[in-house]
């Protein structure tokens, strides 16, 4: 029973708590969005006390009608928050006296998130397959490497996402068990059948450990750490895109829906929807960070410190929600200039497919290799292309040089010598396309969606 003060540990306590305090302790204002959570926990928990004789029926049918006014309350808007409420159990309890829980708001996120990231994925991969015939520059250390397909560069970045997408799958799992019943840290005494809750909830399992189910955030930290390393990824990608998207490269234009104008430049096109998934990045790493160092040093069991995962969780699950649909936006909406791409390929690309191809005429390819950077220093010092000089400059270089070397300065031809399976080859690209399709089937599968708490 709270006290008059209206809290639940007033009892112990004298006068009033100072206004600035009550502010500082308070934690309501994210916590608005557990409601439905804290509804659905509350009920299960009803049922539970139900069984264990410590409520009637008709009690307990009472107490499930009155969470249902609640629930209504919160749907419709017009549930009053009253200034003494800490949190969001408070603010229910206040009403009816009962339970919340995190982790059923959280496991029904992690369905949505996992939705809107399989969605980007499969976006990624559609474009992948309409344009595997597009060949352009691939880079290292941002120098012109290799050429490859424009697919496969979408691909590289899918095939990291998806390592997100199942990861999601994992802390889904470790959320997906089931805390409430076990009191503040030595158990519940009143008989309450914590199986009876999990069934209810349709948790996969219940906290082995009272004290730890108190204070273990893990899964919070693992839902952090998750969303930091996907928004490197997606900062990554971004970060390609604009970089792709300038006058200098030219590859690529963004749609005017995920562009900006400049207010002093009206020439300007600014790539806003990319540059702000890239910033994103850096709030998302930093919660994670905080909440790591809260947990660090904190004694056993329930602490206040606790308090700041929801906040964390809630900004930076409204960030991945933003982040997903917006890049998917950019990539379904995003125009390519095959020209620009096809007019940046150079014969000095080539010049590992001329080693290759001294590899394959039976040369070690250390030597290959030196033999290439020669032909390229002599095109260097002649002032002219790779691929004009002649055969016989060549053959000063290296006799192996003959008259077919004329088929390594065909760039479909390049691309097309690396079948092994994860290149950049037609063949390989198709491969690729159908393993992730496969595994956005399997992980589909695999993640039967949580309804949102009712």
């Amino acid at each position: 029973m709270a006290s008059e003060s209206g809290k639940l540990w007033g009892g112990r306590f004298v006068g009033t708590v100072d206004p600035i305090m009550e502010k500082f302790n308070s934690s309501i204002a994210y916590d608005r969005h557990l409601w439905e959570a804290d509804v659905q926990g509350s009920k299960a928990y009803s049922r539970g006390l139900e069984k264990a004789g410590l409520l009637t029926k008709a009690e307990m049918d009472q107490i499930l009608h009155g969470l249902d006014k609640v629930a209504e309350e919160w749907a419709q808007g017009t549930f009053k928050l009253n200034p003494n409420d800490e949190d969001i159990h408070t603010a229910n309890e206040r009403r009816l006296k009962v339970v919340t829980d995190l982790r059923l708001w959280m496991r029904q996120n992690c369905s949505t998130l996992s939705a809107l990231l399989c969605e980007l994925i499969r976006t990624m991969v559609d474009r992948a397959e309409a344009e595997r015939d597009v060949l352009f520059p691939g880079y290292t250390h941002l120098q012109r490497a290799q050429p490859i397909r424009w697919s496969h560069w979408i691909l590289s970045h899918a095939v990291a996402l998806t390592r997100d997408s199942e990861r999601l799958l994992e802390v889904q799992k470790r959320i997906n068990v089931l805390p409430l019943g076990s009191g503040a840290i030595a158990g519940n005494p009143l008989g309450v059948d914590r199986e009876l809750l999990r069934a209810e909830l349709d948790f996969g399992a219940i906290t082995l450990n009272s004290m730890d189910a108190t204070s273990e955030r893990d899964f919070v930290a693992e839902f952090l750490f998750w969303a930091s390393l996907c928004m490197t990824h997606l900062s990554r990608m971004a970060e390609d895109l604009i970089l792709y998207g300038t006058k200098e490269f030219s590859f690529v234009q963004l749609s005017d829906a995920y562009s900006t104008g400049s207010s002093l430049m009206p020439q300007k096109k600014n790539p806003d929807s990319l540059e702000l998934i890239r910033s994103k990045a850096g709030r998302v790493f930093g919660r994670c960070a905080g909440l790591l160092m809260t947990l660090k040093g904190l004694p056993s069991t329930y602490n206040k410190d606790l308090q700041e995962d929801k906040e964390a969780v809630f900004e930076v699950s409204d960030t991945m929600s933003a982040v997903l649909q917006v890049a998917t936006g950019v990539i379904s909406t995003l125009q390519i200039h095959r020209e620009n791409m096809g007019r940046a390929l150079s014969p000095d690309m080539l010049a590992t497919d001329l080693a290759y191809y001294l590899v394959r005429k039976g040369m070690p390819f250390r030597q290959a290799h030196e033999a290439s950077g020669k032909a390229v220093f002599m095109a260097e010092t002649k002032g002219v292309a790779l691929n004009q000089l002649s055969l016989q400059e060549l053959q000063t270089i290296s006799p192996l040089f003959s008259g077919d070397v004329s088929h390594v300065w065909d760039y479909g031809h390049s691309v097309e010598q690396y079948q092994a399976l994860g290149g950049t080859a037609r063949s390989s690209v198709d491969w690729q396309i159908g393993q992730l399709r496969a595994l956005l089937r399997a992980q589909q599968a695999e993640s039967p969606p949580h309804p949102s708490p009712k």
